[in-house]
């Protein structure tokens, strides 16, 4: 006993020694990835938020948080919320329809990784470029509007209405907009959960005696409620957080990032741009409260996935 205790303490302490070094090795991995987050991410964002508690002499102050108070402000900020919850509802319904109708197709065959390719790219397809794009084709000079026009299939009152900007040059048309990379960003973040649906959960279903409609309320919707509920979240955040498109279609404010822009490079509004900071810090706050709600609702929708 004695020398079989004296043989397993060495093995078990080798073990341990080999245990640490593979952690430590696991963290020096991390470390590029950390300083990266660090310097490019928590020291900006620090920065700037902390700025909301600060006047433009250095002074600790909490009057620049009365800029909440401001009725445009509030208006801005709930006018980024709902184009951001419109788009993201309207996204993932569109984007689940498509995952849907992509269950009856191979998932190695060309219709599938076409459309699994085109969602990847079109969901990164943003900023400048993409308001770009949409001036050029629908905007008051774009191509289909003014071939619309010379068709005689809509009047000058159209051409007038798009002029004016409620078509993308307005907070109402940049829903439309959004839409772009909202539905692709749905297909990419959707589709594992749909594909994860078990052919023997519809076997089970069918052998019981019930029918599709009882499949997919029972049974399909249900587990896949979770992942569709956090997706909406996901798409939320995203149109949320947007910023380079918006800029580029409306030259006024309108959203909580565009009146950030206009308290930090305005000419017109001086002294007011440590209020950018309370604003952040207003979007910061909806947005851990978005992911966080989004991560209790990944993790209950991953346990199908195992």
């Amino acid at each position: 006993m004695t020398a079989t205790a004296a043989a397993t303490v060495p093995q078990t302490t080798r073990g341990a020694g080999k245990t640490s070094r593979r952690r430590s090795a696991v963290w020096l991995g991390l470390t590029p990835f950390a300083i990266y987050v660090i310097l490019f991410l928590a020291i900006p964002a620090g920065l700037a938020v902390g700025s909301g508690f600060f006047t433009s002499t250095g002074a600790l102050t909490l009057a620049n948080f009365s800029v909440l108070a401001d009725p445009g402000i509030q208006k801005d900020f709930l006018n980024t919320i709902v184009v951001s919850a419109v788009t993201a509802i309207i996204g993932a319904i569109l984007g689940a329809l498509i995952c849907f109708a992509l269950l009856g197709t191979k998932p190695d065959g060309m219709i599938r990784t076409v459309i699994d390719s085109a969602s990847s790219v079109l969901a990164q397809f943003g900023g400048v470029m993409l308001a770009f794009a949409f001036i050029a084709t629908i905007g008051a000079e774009g191509l289909i509007t003014q071939w619309l026009v010379s068709a005689g299939l809509v009047n000058n009152v159209f051409n007038s209405f798009a002029h004016n900007g409620v078509l993308i040059y307005q907070v109402v048309g940049l829903g439309v907009v959004y839409l772009y990379f909202q539905v692709p960003l749905m297909v990419i973040v959707f589709m594992p959960a749909i594909s994860g649906l078990k052919a023997t959960w519809g076997e089970a279903n069918a052998t019981l005696g019930g029918t599709r409609v009882t499949y997919w309320t029972k049974i399909a919707m249900p587990i896949l409620a979770p992942a569709f509920f956090a997706s909406v979240i996901l798409l939320f955040a995203n149109a949320f957080s947007s910023y380079a498109t918006a800029a580029a279609l409306i030259s006024q404010g309108g959203l909580i990032s565009l009146d950030i822009k206009t308290a930090l490079v305005s000419e017109t509004v001086i002294g007011k741009a440590n209020t950018a900071g309370v604003e952040a810090l207003a979007m910061v706050v909806v947005m851990v409260i978005v992911m966080v709600a989004y991560s209790a609702l990944e993790r209950r929708a991953s346990r199908w996935r195992r």
